[in-house]
């Protein structure tokens, strides 16, 4: 594994460029041999394509082409004010766009959290697209019977994270208010959270001060607006995605989370053979939390190297 400064060393020789797809652009980096097999690596938030630092190289370097944006909102891409231009078919749509900028038919998806959500309805709404599909820290979850936000206010109440950031602005400036806080808080940001003056959480072992600097540079010039909108549409996609109800996801596919991560609470990973018919490995690390590509990176590219040998 490669080591913080190594890691971000590596990155930081990557050129990215500007692709134009579903009339915005992306910010892209990518590596490895044009000819090997195309891995689209989808951050989740807050994150960034820098988030699957550790794992770029790894890849490369077994012979795959992997290409990491920014996603829609985030970084160097383009952030449209609308908050109805973040629902998941738009940004199914993104990556669809990003593989015909980039001449490809089709690729291998992974995603974490957010972008593991965006890759498991991309395989549903675009299965030619997608050769073969990974999911970390976020399962597929089957349709709920009513909208969604509705039942999470119900059962965990209004101040629950993905509630409180249905509200306009206030969130928003919330997040902002004080970057390092937010990007080091150890528990979902809340009204409670934000109402606290109180100093930002130590930095976690795995997150070296340069590293968290990227992150710090980026969400101050963009804020947060645009991941929030993300969580804004929710019940849009419920409504949205209806005509999939019941469809399964039959490409090749592989699920992983960390023992300790919050989302296993409220989105349990027990049916996961219900909805992924070509499961090929399920991984769960002890002891680890939400953002496991960067907490446990060799074992999650061990991982991610096995499934791409089993394709």
């Amino acid at each position: 594994m490669a080591t913080d400064s190594s890691a971000l060393a590596a990155w930081e020789k990557l050129v990215p460029r500007q692709v134009a797809t579903n009339g915005i652009e992306l910010r892209v980096h990518e590596a490895g041999e044009a000819e090997g097999t195309p891995i689209v690596l989808c951050h989740g938030f807050p994150e960034l394509a820098f988030s699957w630092r550790h794992q770029v190289a790894a890849l490369a370097d077994a012979g795959h082409r992997v290409i990491v944006p920014d996603l829609r909102g985030y970084g160097g891409s383009s952030r449209p004010e609308d908050p109805a231009a973040y629902d998941v078919a738009t940004l199914c749509a993104d990556l669809v766009g990003l593989l015909g900028a980039l001449g490809l038919d089709d690729a291998v998806f992974v995603g974490h959290d957010w972008g593991a959500a965006l890759v498991w309805h991309l395989a549903l709404l675009h299965p030619q697209r997608v050769r073969a599909v990974a999911g970390l820290s976020v399962p597929p979850a089957p349709r709920s019977p009513v909208a969604p936000v509705s039942i999470l206010r119900r059962r965990l109440g209004e101040d629950f994270y993905i509630c409180w950031f249905q509200h306009p602005a206030q969130p928003d400036a919330a997040l902002r208010a004080d970057l390092r806080r937010t990007l080091l808080a150890r528990e979902a940001p809340g009204p409670a959270w934000a109402a606290r003056d109180e100093p930002a959480a130590p930095r976690p072992g795995w997150l070296a001060e340069g590293e968290l600097s990227v992150y710090l540079r980026a969400f101050d010039e963009t804020g947060f607006t645009g991941g929030l909108n993300y969580y804004r549409n929710i019940d849009r996609n419920w409504e949205l995605m209806e005509p999939l109800d019941g469809g399964t996801v039959d490409q090749p596919s592989f699920f992983a989370i960390g023992s300790r991560d919050p989302v296993g609470m409220f989105s349990p990973t027990d049916g996961l053979r219900r909805v992924l018919t070509d499961l090929r490995g399920q991984l769960v690390l002890d002891g680890a939390g939400h953002w496991i590509q960067q907490e446990r990176p060799a074992e999650v590219n061990a991982a991610l190297l096995d499934f791409l040998g089993s394709l």
